[in-house]
């Protein structure tokens, strides 16, 4: 089923005094899916890297002009092509600072828009709907440019598509009610003219969109009744011939938009796969009016599959590049991102559960997130079974019990008795065989767990979770149901195994484990490992001297060089010595063995964030100079760094830093507590960015030395001097 994931702000928009203009001319990708450039109305064009919500350039015309379509950029050239006030051509490069001192060419007719899709030369529209390439344009910029519209006829919409083996331009006109399709074609150039089905009188198409397969172009074209239409046309179709009668283009209706009574004014219709449209500025089916939504409909079986309400106006603009929307509403130009499955029934149905057969019983099949990570190079870790258990299994009479008796044990019998029988079920040489059924083994416990609060097996489940067969996709009640009953042994499983685990109870177990008390975390029963990592740093700390090997660094970095800086290290010692240094690990070692669990975790920081914002200012603090305790040890020479250690990574230390200054930064400022921890953590993060800036310099300086070819022939004894910049 596809879905909308979490949006983020790419910038803010100027919207024109009329509020029916978002401010936006165009939004197209550069160089690769990260980068895209977006023009606005009047004056500006910006390059933005999406993954990183920041413009890396920006250029404007002077007071007075008007960029007149939306920037594009030439993959082949590297270059940026613009149009101003209808006529004037711009090229320039991403490291030209002023636009009017770019190259500029003046040409004899109006400018529609100029296209540059990937992998094909730009062309340039004109307004009466002359077509050229750029290169043969800007040789002679004066020449004459034949009218192709009628006189009355105008542009409304146009793109251009890259085949396997040519480009095609297309654009649609109206003229006087009617609306019509041209499919240019540049090898050969060809030109064919098509005239669209009327919709209800007065009704003309919204948006337009357009996508190839096939040898075949799709146009999809949204009326303001809320209808969708789809029209195939052939690339490999005649030329019309002059002053034939354009022949009607055949449609079929893709979708009625439910949108009631009124009209729609301001809407936009995008293809995204072969069953799947999103659609901006239609109302909900269920929504009340007056509600701006971005929805992605399944063509294939008509039902609505996700939807996101869009603060602020809709302005009827989106666009779609590699899996994320662009849609400007309100203030905001917002990034979507979004998935679409392969359009299937039992998808758009909700997955239903088919009925089981007396001689059929094939178990829901759960895949092994250890085979699909690393293939067959680990193998599934087998239960080891005690010779007790091996003892009583051979002087058993009765045979063991399936997999199907199992699950049914488990839906009444008593816990004692569950945990026999699946520790018996486990214990088997075929566990992979068993693999499909662990999935609904783990589901089952856990539903009766939840729903009769006296059951609960936690040996079973831990035995599960170390099987590696299982995920948080397969029992997403897993993880929260340890939580509540307050195991956190299962809880440090879980967070080890299970690569998918949502943010939101990544936070929530954060939350749970600063929150325990250290008194009662210090009875826990948990890994080993992880227990031995934090007692291991602990006692080195106790242990470690002033100087390790005769050096100190703190000594040597805060030196004094000469003699001016002798009173400026004196006050900065005076002030060490007012306030010492937090060296202690402020929490046990149990409570910081889970929280260590938290951090390796994998995660996504615009999912992240929000729920960081929860936790409250006394836990922030207080996980910040955990950090800040991890950052030290991390950096002592003496440090033992042992790889056998489940542990987090210095990078995930910072990450985590920068995380909770992210979220709590306003309320960390005003907390007077904090202000020495947020001095102490800037001086770490400056060394962060100091030591990787270093280390840009010698990855520069290490590519530098592989393009260096070696002579083939330097003689027995030679000197070579390399110069390194």
């Amino acid at each position: 089923m596809a879905t909308l994931c979490e949006g983020y702000t790419l910038c803010g928009l100027t919207p024109a005094q009329n509020r029916l203009c978002s401010g936006i001319r165009g939004i197209v990708e550069e160089r690769d899916s990260d980068h895209v450039i977006v023009t606005d109305s009047t004056r500006s064009v910006t390059l933005f890297k999406v993954s990183d919500q920041k413009p890396l350039g920006s250029w404007m015309v002077k007071q007075g002009q008007t960029l007149t379509c939306s920037a594009v950029y030439n993959t082949k050239t590297k270059e940026y092509i613009a149009v101003s006030d209808n006529k004037v051509i711009r090229i320039w490069k991403e490291d030209d600072v002023v636009l009017d001192k770019a190259f500029k060419a003046t040409v004899s007719a109006d400018v529609w828009v100029v296209h540059s899709a990937h992998g094909g030369d730009p062309v340039v529209l004109f307004q009466r709907g002359a077509l050229r390439l750029l290169d043969s344009l800007l040789s002679a910029p004066q020449q004459p440019v034949e009218d192709v519209l009628a006189p009355d006829e105008a542009i409304r919409w146009s793109t251009s598509i890259v085949t396997e083996t040519q480009q095609l331009l297309l654009f649609t006109s109206e003229l006087k009610g009617e609306h019509f399709l041209y499919l240019h074609r540049l090898n050969p150039n060809s030109l064919q003219r098509y005239r669209l089905e009327r919709e209800e009188p007065g009704l003309s198409p919204l948006r337009f969109s357009a996508s190839y397969k096939n040898k075949h172009v799709c146009l999809l074209y949204l009326y303001p009744n809320g209808h969708v239409y789809r029209s195939s046309i052939s690339v490999r179709g005649p030329a019309a011939e002059e002053g034939a009668e354009a022949p009607r283009l055949p449609r079929s209706l893709l979708l009625a938009l439910p949108v009631g009574e009124e009209l729609l004014e301001v809407a936009s219709a995008i293809i995204l796969d072969d069953a799947h449209v999103a659609v901006v500025g239609a109302p909900h089916p269920s929504a009340g009016p007056g509600k701006d939504f971005l929805c992605i409909w399944n063509t294939n079986f008509q039902t609505l599959q996700a939807a996101k309400e869009m603060a602020g106006k809709i302005y009827g603009q989106l666009w779609s590049f590699s899996n994320k929307l662009f849609a400007p509403h309100g203030n905001t130009l917002s990034v979507i991102p979004f998935e679409c499955p392969k359009s299937s029934l039992a998808s758009a149905l909700g997955k239903l559960k088919q009925a089981k057969t007396e001689d059929s019983k094939l178990p829901v099949l759960v895949p092994s997130w250890n085979n699909i990570l690393h293939g067959d190079k680990l193998q599934h870790p087998k239960t080891m079974e005690t010779r007790k258990t091996r003892t009583q299994r051979r002087t058993q009479s009765t045979p063991s019990l399936t997999t199907d008796q199992v699950l049914e044990l488990i839906k009444t019998a008593p816990a004692e008795e569950v945990q026999r029988e699946v520790e018996e079920l486990l214990s088997r040489q075929d566990l992979q065989d068993l693999q499909p059924s662990l999935g609904q083994i783990a589901v089952t416990l856990v539903s009766r767990s939840l729903a009769e609060p006296t059951f609960y097996c936690p040996d079973s489940l831990a035995q599960l979770v170390r099987t590696r067969c299982l995920c948080h996709s397969v029992c997403p009640d897993l993880l929260p149901l340890a939580l509540e009953k307050k195991d956190y042994f299962l809880c440090q499983l879980c967070l080890q195994f299970f690569p998918d685990i949502p943010e939101a109870v990544t936070c929530a177990c954060l939350k749970t484990f600063i929150g325990l008390p250290d008194v009662d975390a210090e009875k826990l029963n948990l890994e080993p490992e992880s227990v031995s990592f934090m007692e291991t740093i602990i006692s080195t700390q106790q242990g470690q001297a002033g100087l390790q090997n005769g050096f100190s660094p703190t000594t040597c970095a805060n030196e004094p060089s000469d003699a001016s800086s002798v009173q400026q290290t004196k006050g900065r010692t005076e002030e060490r010595a007012r306030n010492p240094p937090e060296q202690i690990c402020p929490i046990g070692v149990h409570k910081a063995a889970l929280i260590n669990e938290v951090l390796q975790t994998a995660y996504s920081d615009n999912f992240l964030l929000p729920h960081l914002k929860g936790l409250s200012s006394q836990h922030v603090i207080l996980f910040l100079q955990y950090l800040q305790f991890l950052y030290l040890q991390y950096s002592q020479n003496a440090f033992p760094q042992k790889h056998s250690f489940r542990s987090p990574s210095l990078d995930q230390v910072m990450d985590w830093v920068c995380l909770l200054l992210d979220a709590h930064f306003t309320v960390l400022v005003m907390t007077p507590e904090a202000k020495g921890l947020l001095l102490k953590l800037q001086h770490f993060v400056k060394s962060q960015v100091k030591l990787f800036y270093e280390l840009g310099k010698i990855e520069g300086s290490l590519q530098e030395l592989k393009k260096t070819k070696l002579k083939e022939d330097v003689g027995q004894y030679s000197i070579e001097v390399i110069e390194l910049f």
